[in-house]
């Protein structure tokens, strides 16, 4: 992030009679962007000052308009784009399940697994276990040779989730995840969520609409740069 934002990782300390920390915490979120018309340029905010806390083994859904800032907040929170001021504490580890699949077309759903595997430190033996269980979960299994420029656009979809939740991260954050599923993926994503619930995990969902909203623990709404409690 820039010299005016701060990411920290790991617990925070805590005050006399308070509860445990969120595991994740962003606080005063702000980012604006550059537009230049002729030879002129401005800044154009996007986020003016988004807060979001995501306890332990909560299902948190964010809910905002297209160009609403919902995905630069999720960039923010991953590390993958820089605030301009504000801060974000992440309690723990992170799986994030971006909206385009972030995939390598020349290579086989097997070879993503092992190769995202070796990238989060797992072992051999416990990255081909965990694959396993998300090929019977998701229910792609015979896609395991096949790469992923010759996949269909929901398997391709299961893929990128698979990759996310491959080392069972303490967060998840999931921009638009079911927007490829059928409706029995659907339902299978929904009992995974749940499951996950259960274990204490934490999931964060973005979407521009909030279906199904009592699988929720909570809603939150993003406009005007800022977030809302709906």
């Amino acid at each position: 992030m820039s010299s005016n934002a701060q990411l920290t990782t790991g617990p925070e300390a805590l005050e006399p009679g308070q509860g445990p920390p969120p595991v994740l915490d962003a606080t005063g979120v702000a980012k604006a962007y550059t537009r230049w018309r002729r030879l002129s340029r401005r800044k154009v905010p996007v986020l003016t000052g988004a807060d979001l806390a995501l306890a332990a083994g909560e299902v948190v859904g964010l809910v905002g308009e297209n160009g609403s800032g919902k995905t630069t907040l999720m960039r923010i929170l991953v590390g993958d784009l820089a605030a301009d001021s504000g801060t974000v504490r992440l309690s723990g580890t992170m799986g994030y399940c971006p909206q385009q699949p972030i995939v390598y077309p020349r290579l086989t759903c097997d070879e993503h697994f092992e190769l995202f595997g070796a990238a989060h430190g797992m072992r051999p033996a416990a990255q081909r276990d965990a694959t396993g269980d998300l090929y019977a979960q998701l229910g792609f299994e015979r896609y395991s040779s096949t790469r992923a420029d010759q996949l269909s656009g929901g398997t391709l979809a299961k893929l990128n989730l698979g990759l996310a939740l491959l080392p069972d991260p303490d967060v998840l954050l999931l921009d638009e995840p079911y927007a490829g599923f059928d409706w029995d993926t659907y339902q299978k994503f929904w009992g995974m969520v749940a499951e996950r619930r259960t274990r204490g995990r934490s999931v964060l969902i973005i979407s521009h609409f909030i279906a199904d909203e009592q699988r929720f623990d909570r809603v939150i709404k993003l406009s005007d740069g800022r977030t809302w409690s709906s």
